[in-house]
């Protein structure tokens, strides 16, 4: 549900940035005063930022939530949705690897809310490490599990509420998703017919939510239910209805920054524009949306454990900044699109098949990863394969 972090806080940044230059370039130097300071670029080498969605009762929201929220056995603020957003260095490549909430694997020891250092775990499921590290480290427990399991130093993080994705969803206009056969899942209220659908606030966060209303019900089809909103979400942000539209590049900044937990690391504006400045001019097919690969855990057929050759080859293409092509899809909840001229979804800058212009600075073809890695790129126009609409 953080995924609408991903393009939002580098606009968020740019937004309050130009109009700071604006001001400042009427400004009249005094005596000994300092000039202002030179325009800044794109961050230098890669970056690596977390995106953790929480699924926290707040108090203006909680009635939304039923038992979730009114049960005394669910208290405690769990990291439902964990994304790594991997922005390369030169040639700009955006990958987003969405890690699954029921995924078990070695938590290391954290910094709790006292201060005091916790146990470490061989394996445990990686939704408890917000609760772990508690209101105040959280966070940083949750950067330092997926750490240790990517290998990956994470430089950045940032947290957003579930109230926080209604506002910002919001604060877009909505986002365009495709449904095929139609949605009707009793546990999050959804109920929608096959055909596009524009999805703000609670309904928005609801479909990112909805488990059984897609695939085999499990967090995996979720996961790639969410891959339909996210590259929607992507043609929609670099598209004139948001980068062209003053009015709502204004409404998301304020929104963003009022709805966004971020790591002491990511406060500075300068730092916001530079990570903004390196996404602007990726291509959509050179933003991928993939799943961390896993297997089915035999202590708990609930659960899952980590794949991990499949992910090796993952991290290997990315350290070597290496184009990748993502081969698996989970048809049973995702299923590919082509939408018509008519169709409001439509973009005419994305299609389903990947751009016929070569990436600037590429030197060879993509890394076809293994299948047992699903996912999508921004340019690919997908529908969220639901389980039928009942009415």
């Amino acid at each position: 549900m953080a995924v609408v972090l991903v393009s939002g806080v580098g606009v968020a940044a740019y937004v309050a940035y130009d109009l700071s230059t604006t001001f400042t370039s009427k400004a009249v130097a005094l005596d000994g005063g300092e000039s202002v300071p030179p325009d800044i670029g794109a961050i230098k080498g890669g970056v690596n930022l977390l995106l953790v969605g929480s699924d926290a009762c707040e108090p203006d929201f909680a009635a939304e939530f039923g038992d979730r929220c009114s049960d005394p056995e669910n208290a405690g603020e769990r990291n439902d949705t964990n994304l790594l957003l991997h922005i390369s260095d030169s040639p700009r490549r955006v990958t987003v690897i969405t890690f699954p909430r029921d995924l078990m694997v070695p938590i290391p020891s954290c910094i709790d809310s006292d201060g005091n250092d916790t146990s470490p775990a061989s394996k445990q499921a990686i939704n408890t490490t917000l609760e772990t590290g508690g209101p105040k480290n959280g966070l940083a427990c949750v950067a330092r599990t997926i750490s240790k399991l990517s290998g990956l130093d994470i430089q950045f993080a940032a947290k957003i509420t579930w109230g926080g994705v209604m506002k910002v969803t919001d604060a877009i206009g909505g986002v365009d998703v495709c449904v095929a056969n139609g949605i009707t899942d009793p546990d999050t209220g959804l109920n929608l017919p096959p055909g596009t659908h524009t999805l703000q606030g609670y309904w928005a966060l609801q479909f990112l939510r909805t488990r059984h209303g897609v695939g085999d019900g499990s967090d995996l089809g979720r996961g790639s239910n969410q891959q339909v909103y996210m590259s929607s979400l992507a043609r929609k942000m670099v598209s004139a209805k948001v980068l062209g539209n003053p009015g709502t590049l204004l409404k998301l900044a304020n929104t963003v920054m009022s709805n966004v937990t971020p790591s002491t690391t990511l406060t500075s504006p300068t730092l916001l524009v530079q990570i903004a400045l390196a996404m602007k001019d990726v291509p959509l097919d050179q933003i991928n949306f993939v799943n961390y690969p896993v297997f089915t855990d035999p202590d708990d057929p609930n659960k899952v454990v980590p794949d991990e050759d499949s992910a090796d080859q993952l991290w290997a293409a990315l350290a070597a900044n290496e184009p990748i092509q993502v081969a698996g899809q989970r048809d049973d909840a995702v299923i590919s699109a082509t939408p018509t001229p008519t169709d409001p979804a439509a973009d005419p800058s994305a299609t389903t098949e990947p751009s016929a212009t070569p990436t600037p600075g590429a030197t060879s073809g993509p890394v076809e990863l293994s299948k047992n890695i699903s996912g999508q790129s921004a340019a690919q126009q997908t529908c969220s394969n639901g389980n039928g609409y009942e009415g």
